[in-house]
């Protein structure tokens, strides 16, 4: 027997015990993934979602589009430097959910610090405090930031395939039902018809409760240990090998060019509720109203993407996604009632939701399993570029707005 042909049979021996061992913890890990995402995502969702946050931030700096953009921009800069660090940090280890509960407990103590920030700082301090805390949330972020390559990576070692879609949809749909319920609970209740800083830092306070409880859940988690590890290698040697992998995998380096022209459309997202504003009321009730219909929307079309991406692949959920975006964003601008604007919120929910599980899903299906962390990193670093331009011309676009004597008797009702 040759010493190649030995090493084959090892190897193949190697993964064979390893697929055992994740066979073996599945129905466990299943269920810490699907407690933790869904928690997680109720939590986050009060915060990323184009209402309750750009409100806030609208409300504290004294009705400032541009402070609004600003805020978002950092977060957006945050998320775009430190996926390749993640994967830096994590490819070579056995176990990288140590590192995961690290960056995600670092992300919901900015989330903390942004309630804090509402209940205990004048606004100019605490407008200041918000702008530091998003820059480090953006940092760490979960979907696309550093935590985004640990916890994406951390489900391809621990949930097979076949399993992930059962699994982000079940996850999704029970995370996008129970925000709903929390968003019309705070709007109403929290908020109610005359917004005040505290009632927004309250909502954000609860969020920070329920992604901490989502967080505990990966305690009961078992993490397997591949038979193959890329050897440690300094950050900025790893840098210098993207140019050589984007010319190894001509398709992948494709995918990430669209992925990035496409989240340059994400300027708009903080602006939807601001142009809402000027026709529309931001009561908590009506607030309310935009966060469900954004959240129940992206949720259940889930079932719908999910039905898409098993007939024609997530190329076509990509695609079909961004269409209905962009037709989205072109109906706002002719709605001026509540109604039809909750009906465009639900469509930019639905492509919203698509979007993001096409660029998840499309990420994983290239290359080999021991570079997953550097082509999780390399996309979401590269899309995340894009987005913060993308969000720096928004605020630039509305500071210009704002300045042409057209637009300078308009009024936005804060509520």
């Amino acid at each position: 027997m040759t010493h190649d042909n030995q090493r084959s049979r090892v190897e193949r021996r190697a993964e064979k015990r390893y697929q055992i061992s994740v066979q073996r913890d599945l129905t466990r890990n299943f269920t810490a993934h699907l407690l933790h995402g869904m928690l997680g995502q109720t939590g986050f969702r009060l915060l990323n979602a184009p209402t309750f946050l750009p409100a806030f931030i609208l409300l504290i700096s004294g009705g400032s589009d541009t402070a609004v953009g600003a805020a978002m921009a950092l977060q957006s800069f945050g998320m775009m430097l430190t996926p390749l660090l993640g994967a830096s940090i994590i490819e070579h280890r056995e176990k990288v959910l140590p590192v995961g509960f690290v960056t995600g407990t670092a992300m919901r103590l900015c989330v903390l610090a942004i309630a804090a920030a509402g209940f205990f700082l004048a606004p100019g301090p605490a407008l200041a405090a918000i702008f530091v805390a998003l820059l480090v949330y953006g940092l760490m972020q979960g979907m696309q930031g550093m935590q985004g390559v640990i916890f994406n990576f951390l489900m391809s070692k621990v949930i097979p395939v076949s399993k992930r879609g059962r699994l982000t949809g079940m996850r999704n749909f029970l995370a996008g039902i129970i925000s709903a319920i929390v968003a019309f609970l705070g709007g109403e209740y929290f908020l109610g018809d005359e917004p005040t800083i505290s009632g927004y830092s309250a909502i954000f306070l609860l969020a920070f409760v329920l992604t901490s409880a989502g967080l505990t859940m990966l305690v009961m988690m078992r993490e397997s240990v591949p038979p193959r590890l890329r050897k440690q290698a300094p950050f900025f040697r790893r840098l210098r090998e993207v140019p050589q992998l984007l010319r190894d995998e001509p398709e992948f380096a494709r995918y990430v060019l669209a992925r990035s022209i496409a989240t340059t459309g994400r300027l708009a997202m903080p602006f939807y509720v601001l142009y809402v504003a000027r026709n529309v009321r931001l009561t908590g009730e009506n607030l309310a109203l935009l966060t469900i219909a954004f959240t129940v929307a992206a949720t259940i079309s889930n079932l719908v993407w999910g039905a898409i991406a098993d007939r024609g692949g997530f190329r076509n959920v990509f695609l079909i996604a961004s269409g209905l975006w962009v037709v989205a964003t072109m109906a706002l601008l002719g709605s001026e009632h509540l109604i039809p604007t909750l009906v465009v919120f639900a469509s930019i929910g639905a492509a919203a939701q698509g979007f993001q599980n096409a660029c998840v899903n499309l990420t994983l299906e290239f290359g080999q399993r021991h570079d997953l962390p550097l082509r999780i990193a390399l996309a979401n670093s590269s899309s995340e570029l894009a987005g913060t331009l993308g969000l720096l011309a928004g605020g630039v676009t509305v500071l210009l707005a704002v300045r042409d004597p057209r637009h300078q008797n308009q009024e936005v009702s804060l509520g």
